[in-house]
């Protein structure tokens, strides 16, 4: 039996605060290709991510990478402020602790990218 397709690429937004709506911004955009895909995330899948931001300016010495690691894993989580209790919007991946590995990295943008990263999301593999 083929294992079933974790593997998600999508381009994200350059970092807007404040950071909730940002956070739903990025929610959005990753539902949307995870709609467009057969991608599901269950409660037992082990992933990795991988996120590559892009920040223009003397704003990139002003962010910090798990700041902005923290604002993606709770989009993903579907949390955008509001109470922990009562999540607001649907859960992508349904705890950040099936996370077991991340690469973050932030940088200028290449000129031909004109301001959007990226995220992958994929299957952990030790």
């Amino acid at each position: 039996m083929p294992k079933r397709p974790l593997k998600l690429s999508l381009r994200i937004p350059p970092y807007e605060g404040p950071r909730n709506q940002w956070r739903r911004k990025l929610h959005q955009i990753i539902l949307e290709e995870q709609t467009k895909s057969p991608v599901r995330y269950t409660e037992t899948d082990k992933l990795e991510i991988q996120v590559r931001i892009y920040i223009q300016g003397t704003a990139l010495a002003m962010h910090d990478v798990d700041n902005r690691l923290k604002d993606i894993m709770d989009a993903l989580q579907g949390r955008a402020g509001g109470s922990k209790a009562k999540r607001r919007l649907v859960a992508i991946i349904p705890n950040d602790r099936q996370i077991y590995r991340v690469i973050m990295e932030k940088g200028v943008p290449p000129k031909q990218r004109n301001g959007p990263g990226y995220l992958t999301i994929r299957r952990f593999s030790a």
